[in-house]
């Protein structure tokens, strides 16, 4: 199974605005590029939406994903997975491509890049890492770091069928605009639990790769705190769906 990446599901309307060069001028402020200077302590995770939710602020697993950003010209694109459905966790849910950090990865940017080509092909040759935002903290026990880098556009890439049902790519100005972020809720273990989604034609992006994207959003463009919970399905500039 080969999937390149190309505009064939990228949707109309180029926006240069989100050029790769202006997406980064206003990411790097926020990115480290070495990634042991990060906080132990994700500041933003599944439960900053929820602050009856506690989730383990000690013992999390170290893991990273990469956000490829994919540099086509005027507007830019990003690579998403679709996750195969017999895997253990989080199972035919959008995510990027990422895992646990192994003891043999020398960082969070080299768990990244390996976990790319393993998961979709993309051998690291073609990915220039930029820098990682803030770790973000997994109800499930992960301190997920994503690792911004910036792909050549062009490329046909390998999916491994045992991992990856699955790969897009999304417009950049989808992702970061957040009229496109809905904070949604779901019963889950007798409570009430919130989330993002930000639902792309016939994909449902939510979960922790959605408060991933809302997180980058928030620290790249300046966006104050997500709303207070207790609204449901509303978008989380305030308008109704």
């Amino acid at each position: 199974m080969n999937s390149a990446i190309g505009g064939a599901n990228r949707g109309a309307g180029p926006r240069p605005d989100f050029d790769v060069e202006t997406f980064l001028d206003l990411a790097r402020p926020h990115l480290v590029t070495d990634p042991s200077r990060l906080p132990l302590l994700p500041a933003f995770g599944d439960g900053s939406l929820d602050p009856t939710l506690s989730p383990p602020r000690s013992g999390l697993r170290d893991a990273a994903v990469l956000v490829p950003v994919v540099a086509h010209p005027g507007e830019a694109g990003v690579i998403l997975t679709l996750r195969t459905a017999h895997l253990a966790a989080h199972a035919g849910q959008v995510a990027f491509p990422g895992g646990k950090i192994d003891p043999e990865d020398t960082d969070a940017i080299a768990t990244a890049l390996r976990e790319a080509q393993e998961e979709i092909g993309l051998d690291p040759v073609h990915v220039v890492p930029i820098g990682c935002f803030a770790p973000y903290a997994s109800n499930s026990g992960y301190r997920i770091v994503p690792v911004l880098g910036v792909v050549r556009p062009g490329l046909t890439l390998e999916p491994n069928p045992d991992e990856v049902a699955g790969v897009f790519e999304v417009p950049l100005s989808f992702l970061m605009d957040g009229g496109n972020h809905r904070v949604s809720h779901r019963e889950w273990q007798g409570r009430r639990r919130y989330f993002y989604e930000m639902p792309f034609g016939e994909r449902h992006i939510w979960g922790v790769t959605a408060g991933i994207i809302r997180q980058i959003f928030e620290r790249t463009y300046g966006v104050g705190a997500p709303p207070a919970p207790g609204t449901p399905e509303r978008s989380v500039n305030g308008s109704e769906p």
